[in-house]
């Protein structure tokens, strides 16, 4: 009993702790700052949303240009001339001697347009006009001249295939252009290949439908040259003004070099 008496009050007994309000509080602090880290994902969401369809967006208008390109690139070019012949450039087969060919060219368009020759053998083969400007609906018939080889054998091969080709090019041009080839180097990008022709040699003793069309056509170019020829003013064959005030007359020149070399024969005879 004394030793019951002798404990001390609190022993035996069982302390319970007090609930501590920082225990609420830092559930609160909790809960906010979840819903503020919710807050700050769904912005992030938001941004990231917003930045993929942006990017959707770009891919799709570059996707739709490259399709537009590439739809470009595969559809056929619009023709500006029309050709006569169309593929082919008929020349009659004379070994050793320069042959002509003919063909002609119309402006189908509703514009102006440039248009030029090329070939892949420019020393033996030239055309006349090389180049020019036709209005809308406008032709011409332009002459192509080619020097044909001898074959190595000596004998007439009628069917030989020669390499060489021609290439018609075009170029949409505005009004009050002067032609010069320059044109077709300065807008590359506008330039179109109208046609590549090849050579096909006809045998000129022997009548043909192609052999009859050329004739007509050389002797059309033959007129038309021929009237290009009188529009143009006469040539002047007066005195030759080489600087302002200056004029040469030939018989005055004539004079003064005999004036001088008599001077001259004076001097040694004296």
């Amino acid at each position: 009993m004394g030793l019951d008496e002798g404990k001390p009050e609190g022993e035996g007994k069982v302390w319970s702790l007090p609930k501590m309000p920082f225990w609420q509080t830092s559930n609160g602090n909790e809960k906010g700052s979840s819903s503020s880290s919710s807050m700050c994902q769904g912005n992030n969401n938001v941004y990231q949303q917003s930045q993929s369809s942006q990017l959707g967006e770009r891919s799709i208008v570059t996707s739709s240009n490259a399709v537009s390109s590439m739809a470009k690139s595969l559809l056929p070019t619009r023709r500006r001339l029309r050709l006569d012949p169309s593929y082919k450039l008929y020349f009659p087969y004379e070994p050793g001697k320069q042959v002509k060919s003919a063909i002609g060219i119309k402006n189908t368009s509703k514009s102006l347009v440039a248009f030029k020759f090329q070939t892949t053998a420019p020393k033996s083969c030239y055309m006349r006009p090389p180049g020019g400007i036709l209005s809308p609906g406008e032709c011409l018939v332009a002459t192509v001249f080619k020097f044909v080889e001898p074959p190595e054998n000596n004998e007439k091969r009628i069917e030989q295939k020669s390499r060489v080709k021609f290439k018609i090019m075009s170029l949409k041009v505005k009004g009050e252009t002067d032609y010069v080839p320059e044109l077709f180097d300065e807008q590359k990008d506008q330039v179109a290949v109208e046609q590549i022709l090849r050579v096909v040699f006809l045998d000129p003793e022997r009548p043909c439908p192609a052999m009859e069309k050329l004739k007509y056509q050389l002797a059309e170019a033959e007129a038309e040259a021929a009237l290009e020829a009188r529009k143009k003013p006469p040539e002047d064959t007066g005195p030759r003004i080489v600087g302002e005030g200056l004029v040469i007359d030939e018989w005055k020149e004539r004079r003064e070099r005999y004036l001088a070399r008599q001077q001259v024969e004076g001097v040694d005879s004296a």
